[in-house]
């Protein structure tokens, strides 16, 4: 019965262990956090791109709803990006916390784009509507990218 014990007390401490080195840390937390938002973002800005670009037709609706979600995850990227958080598995260029200002300005011009586009989107009869503004907020993104992702 002791043996027993023994065992399942050092199996508990190992364990343990291994629970508390598997926890992830502030920056790792950071890094996840901000990729599941701009997943988000892309699963619904995608659909609004294959209607722009008439790969898929037009439903007003649906792009008003995508657009809208677009443009309130537009304004949470930035809370993950903490100082030390390109850890681990990031496309993150080390220039974001070098030019954190530019970063910030950037994501910026992304949420102001991205809620016009939310606004213009809730009237939208047609793709013609939208077309230009839309335009926008993809220069907005590609704008961050170019500069602050690794491809």
């Amino acid at each position: 019965m002791k043996l027993k014990a023994a065992l399942f007390c050092s199996a508990a401490v190992l364990f343990g262990a291994a629970a508390s080195a598997a926890e992830p840390t502030p920056a790792e937390r950071a890094v996840g956090y901000r990729q599941g938002v701009f997943h988000a973002i892309a699963w619904n800005f995608g659909p609004m791109a294959g209607m722009v670009k008439g790969e898929i037709p037009f439903d007003a609706k649906a792009f008003a709803l995508r657009a809208e979600r677009v443009a309130f995850l537009s304004t949470l990227p930035l809370e993950g990006f903490i100082p030390n958080s390109r850890v681990g598995k990031t496309d993150a260029k080390p220039e974001i916390w070098e030019n954190m200002d530019d970063f910030r300005a950037k994501m910026q011009t992304f949420e102001t784009e991205a809620g016009k586009l939310a606004e213009v989107a809730k009237t939208a009869s047609s793709v013609d509507a939208v077309k230009a503004q839309f335009g926008k907020v993809g220069q907005a993104c590609k704008d961050c990218h170019d500069k602050y992702k690794e491809d």
